[in-house]
């Protein structure tokens, strides 16, 4: 039952009316958060049962017991431009980066998101580091997983491939898009200046599969969803540019085609089995206004 808020505190008060674990009746009751969030407000101390706080997710409830449940953002502490945090538990965060970050160091003084987790880890007083499990190029945007210790970080790339079961990106292609859906194979393999070319026939690189489906079009300009089968270095812009649509804003593989003066490339979609307690964990993002206001 919902008592209301007491607006000093910013917490919203419950009584408890049926005998239950504390997680269970929190997914139950509180119906404008979603799973993920109540977890890791859960974990983040923002659950207060009798005045207490309460980390454990079957502590035994009983009729009568009060829940307190924090409505402040459970990460005040991180505060950065360029990186939400969009999950975190003792194991690992997902973040959504912005354009224009690197994913981990690439030299002295440059702004990245191992970085910025690490700063915060530190503000927060947890004894970790940001461990980088897979990468987004510096002017692709979206979501990201980084795993908090060594063992979760060797899991997490060692399985890969079956602890993350859905992953899209969405694009804003150059020209208008002739098929509605299909897939892209090829061979990919970097020459002495880094530029990745593919091949029909092996060449000697990496076999890559991207599937791809239409999702809006002009004459002008397509927004294609991505989803891939292999995760290759560039895939997607090589594979956008072999369909003779490359990503728009795209300097290495485009056309000079740039409507929104970025990179039009984001991950927006991140399934994957969490790789201690194997739940299933589902993160999306908005596509970017800035693509969508193209159609």
């Amino acid at each position: 039952m919902k008592m209301g808020m007491n607006k000093k505190s910013d917490y919203e008060h419950y009584r408890v009316e049926t005998e239950k674990p504390l997680l269970e009746w929190l997914l139950e009751n509180l119906k404008g958060m979603s799973r993920s969030k109540i977890k890791a407000t859960l974990k983040g101390k923002g659950i207060k049962v009798d005045g207490r706080i309460v980390t454990q997710f079957d502590y035994p409830l009983t009729p009568g017991m009060k829940i307190s449940v924090s409505l402040n953002k459970q990460n005040d502490l991180f505060k950065s431009r360029y990186v939400k945090l969009v999950y975190e538990d003792r194991y690992l965060v997902v973040v959504e980066k912005t354009e224009g970050i690197l994913s981990m160091a690439a030299g002295k003084q440059t702004p990245n998101v191992k970085s910025i987790l690490d700063g915060y880890f530190l503000l927060s007083r947890q004894k970790c580091r940001a461990h980088v499990v897979h990468r987004l190029d510096r002017d692709t945007s979206g979501l990201l997983i980084y795993a908090k210790d060594m063992q979760t970080e060797q899991i997490l790339e060692h399985e890969w491939h079956d602890i993350v079961y859905d992953r899209r990106y969405v694009a804003v292609l150059s020209g208008e898009m002739e098929e509605d859906e299909g897939t892209v194979t090829g061979y990919l393999k970097d020459n002495k200046s880094f530029i990745t070319y593919s091949s029909p026939t092996d060449n000697g690189g990496k076999f890559a599969v991207t599937h791809f489906r239409t999702l809006a079009r002009t004459t002008e300009h397509s927004l294609v969803e991505f989803k891939l089968e292999t995760g290759r270095k560039n895939q997607i812009r090589v594979h956008a540019a072999d369909l003779g649509h490359p990503v728009c804003g795209d300097i290495k593989y485009g056309n000079g085609d740039d409507p929104v003066h970025r990179l039009c490339l984001h991950a927006y979609l991140l399934c994957f089995y969490h790789p201690v307690t194997h739940e299933r964990m589902e993160f999306e993002t908005p596509i970017p206004p800035s693509f969508r206001r193209l159609f």
